[in-house]
């Protein structure tokens, strides 16, 4: 055997062996990216439409007496924490998975909006090529993040407070993947004569400080070092803003971190998250921490390092994640563990994990799965734990 004929040997068993383990690396099928921006394309137009109406509402325009901050700075409320009935003076206690009503939420509000206003703009821009929706959506990230009036601060220390414990907490930066599909939407429309070089550095300088916040601060480290689904958004919202600014370092961290802490440590050999499926709200939370972890993957991915296709040597991987849900998304009335303590109702909806699974590894099952859910939720509590909303400016 010659010495050419045993590489060329080699090289053939060693694909075997990656296809036969999932290894090989997977490109995204255009055709299955095709149907889904023919799916959502009314939708993307009505919505650009609504948010061509739309004015700036940035963290400014309300404000809050229980914050600590200044009216630049976002501050939020934690969700499950509630007056003390035996002591309506003192500091909250928790009610784990039932939401306070009551709480501050109108700067998260005002978020999501923008959130929703530019991803709208962003994915019409992408299908049209019309520079209307860049122009407009320039308006609102000036607003956001360059005009000394009206801007937010880059940094989350008043998120996620407790009424007499706490001013602000580390577990509040997960409000912020709202911005993900901001950073996003400025990624897609750089590059478009409407969009002035001055104003793309400015935007990319405010990502730019809040990714060093997020990066150095106590409370973004002990956001990193969460074992659940606030670690898994923490390493997301980094990959996503470091891509934004080009910070090729926090890209490699997030890499690495996804294989050897999000992947090796949440996942269980079967695919499920049990850290998730403990809490009061498993499937809700299960959807929740899988959507994070496929962007990731989505985010994250090169040539060279492809999340969709790596797995740790016990076999966990994205597409077990995706393979062990989707039937319970398809079918919800098979979810084996218990039901969430609210919104039980309004879940799935169109999961993100399912549009994105079926694109890399061409699943048509999860695709036509995708395909009849509500891609237009309008409860709140589903709203705020989907954060990726425009498919389209992903792809």
């Amino acid at each position: 055997m010659t010495k050419l004929l045993k590489l060329s040997f080699i090289f053939l068993f060693s694909l075997l062996c990656l296809s036969a383990s999932g290894l090989v690396p997977v490109k995204p099928d255009k055709n299955l990216q095709k149907q889904a921006t023919q799916v959502l394309k009314s939708q993307i137009l009505t919505e650009a439409a609504w948010a061509l109406q739309q004015q700036p509402v940035t963290v400014t325009a309300s404000v809050s007496a229980r914050s600590a901050g200044t009216p630049h700075d976002f501050f939020s409320e934690g969700d499950y924490w509630w007056p003390d009935p035996q002591n309506s003076e003192g500091p909250y206690i928790q009610k784990d998975g039932m939401t306070n009503p009551e709480n501050f939420v109108a700067h998260r509000l005002a978020m999501i909006r923008f959130s929703r206003i530019v991803g709208a703009l962003a994915s019409a821009y992408k299908i049209t090529n019309d520079e209307k929706y860049v122009r407009h959506a320039l308006v609102h990230l000036k607003a956001w993040f360059t005009n000394p009036a009206t801007l937010m601060n880059p940094n989350l220390l008043y998120a996620q407070a407790i009424k007499g414990r706490h001013t602000g907490r580390g577990i509040g930066i997960i409000d912020t993947i709202h911005l993900m599909e901001v950073a996003q939407g400025v990624m897609v429309m750089q590059n478009a004569k409407a969009f002035p070089a001055a104003d793309l550095a400015g935007i990319k300088n405010w990502f730019g400080q809040y990714l060093t916040w997020l990066t150095t601060h106590k409370y973004g480290q002990d956001e990193m070092n969460a074992k659940n689904n606030h670690g898994t958004c923490w390493v997301m919202q980094v990959a996503a803003f470091a891509r934004l600014t080009n910070n090729e370092e926090m890209l490699k961290f997030c890499r690495e971190r996804y294989k050897t802490v999000l992947l090796a440590n949440q996942m269980a050999p079967d695919g499920s998250f049990p850290l998730e499926i403990q809490r009061t709200k498993p499937y809700g939370y299960s959807l929740f921490n899988l959507d994070a972890m496929t962007m990731i993957c989505q985010i994250l991915s090169t040539e060279k390092d492809n999340l969709w296709s790596y797995q740790t040597q016990d076999g966990r991987s994205i597409k077990k994640g995706i393979a062990y849900l989707q039937p319970f998304v398809a079918d919800k009335s098979k979810w084996p563990f218990k039901q969430d303590v609210m919104y039980w109702e309004n879940w799935p909806v169109a999961q993100p994990f399912l549009i994105f699974g079926a694109v890399q590894f061409s699943e048509n099952t999860w695709f036509n799965t995708w395909k009849k859910l509500d891609h237009h939720p309008q409860v709140e509590e589903v709203v705020r734990n989907l954060p990726i909303r425009n498919p389209v400016i992903w792809f």
